[in-house]
């Protein structure tokens, strides 16, 4: 009996082992290790397939992580001082963690953590059993993709600020019909972008300059990066909803993106100065699309889409928020991150007081 149930165990990891390497080949991977210069943004696409934004070397990465199996339905995963437990599977001390994206594995439920070691990127999994550990980039598929038209990585001075606009080259990833969507920087003259790129990859074209009318400037700006984006229909209409900085909503209809060409998207909403979108999720309740949005300065913002057709975008300046409304959920202090765990809940990592950041799950609001 032992020798049977070896004998089988064997054909599954031989077929498991296949079925991981065709679906490798199929998108265009193969067996390495990439050499990461940071972890950035990060997202996941099909087939457990990890893209990861490397603003550093300005560079995308599809990472194979055999992560096909499990039930995300059932996923409920909580942890406290997420930064001393990396740590102490790093190697480095807890004040040398920096934990940088979070993507929950869509097939798993587990959920993948982009993190600065001591200066050094690294991806960390926590699993639905709560077990914690790096994944390890030694010889695993991978593909890559350079952002041809990137920033310079080169610090600059705005009056007696000082900045780097290649930290910016790489704000947000999406996946969608066989396409991985990138907000960023660019080094053209109207520096905010969207890029396309069909994965597998096969090219890398320019950037769409972005524009947007900013209402609470009063003003038509060329230079605001989106920060978050996701992919929403608005009349039937595939588009992208990115936010920005101070911080407007703005619709951009995807089949205006061209490369190297200039878009100027629909202003659907003001959510409040002197603030910064952190991340944003879509998702559906009570039979109504709804935005989740975690800020810097402005709490976790419940966003109705409730006739968002019907918007016919702001075009002068307001005071405070207009447009589409929404509700902030007070009951939701110091989310940095978030992100869809199954139908029913999102996985949040929320700051404390301590300065460290807790893993939880709750009940989408």
């Amino acid at each position: 009996m032992m020798r049977l149930r070896t004998f089988a165990t064997v054909i599954v990891m031989l077929v498991s082992t296949a079925t991981f390497a065709s679906a490798a080949q199929r998108w265009g991977m193969t067996e390495g290790t990439p050499e990461l210069m940071s972890a950035g943004p990060i997202v996941f696409g099909p087939d457990g397939v990890l893209f990861v934004g490397d603003t550093k070397a300005a560079t995308l990465f599809a990472i194979g992580t055999n992560d096909i199996r499990g039930d995300a339905s059932v996923a409920k995963l909580n942890i406290t001082d997420m930064e001393g437990k990396f740590a102490a599977t790093l190697g480095v001390d807890a004040k040398a963690v920096t934990i940088n994206d979070m993507a929950v594995n869509p097939l798993s439920g587990n959920a993948y953590f982009s993190v600065s070691a001591a200066g050094k990127p690294a991806i960390v999994r926590v699993s639905t059993d709560g077990k914690i550990g790096r994944f390890a980039l030694d010889n695993v598929p991978f593909s890559k993709l350079a952002i041809p038209d990137a920033p310079e990585d080169k610090v600059q001075k705005r009056g007696s600020r000082e900045f780097n606009l290649r930290d910016d080259s790489i704000t947000d990833l999406l996946y969608r019909d066989a396409t991985l969507m990138v907000s960023g920087a660019s080094n053209a003259e109207s520096t905010a972008a969207i890029r396309e790129y069909a994965f597998p990859f096969v090219k890398t074209d320019l950037g769409t300059s972005v524009v947007i009318y900013h209402a609470s400037h009063g003003r038509v700006e060329e230079n605001a990066v989106p920060r978050v984006v996701v992919p929403f229909t608005v009349g039937g209409e595939p588009s992208l909803l990115a936010g920005f900085v101070c911080t407007p909503l703005v619709q951009f209809p995807i089949s205006g993106f061209e490369p190297g060409k200039q878009v100027r998207g629909k202003t659907l909403a003001e959510l409040g100065n002197h603030n910064k979108p952190l991340d944003m999720i879509v998702y559906e309740k009570d039979g109504q699309s709804w935005l989740l949005i975690a800020n810097s300065a402005r709490g976790v913002m419940k966003v109705s889409t409730k006739d968002i057709e019907k918007q016919q975008g702001l075009k002068d300046k307001v005071a405070g928020a207009a447009g589409l409304p929404y509700d902030t959920i007070t009951d939701l202090q110091g989310v940095e991150q978030l992100d869809r765990l199954n139908e029913t809940s999102v996985l949040i990592a929320v700051k404390t007081d301590a300065g460290t950041h807790d893993l939880r799950t709750i009940d989408l609001p």
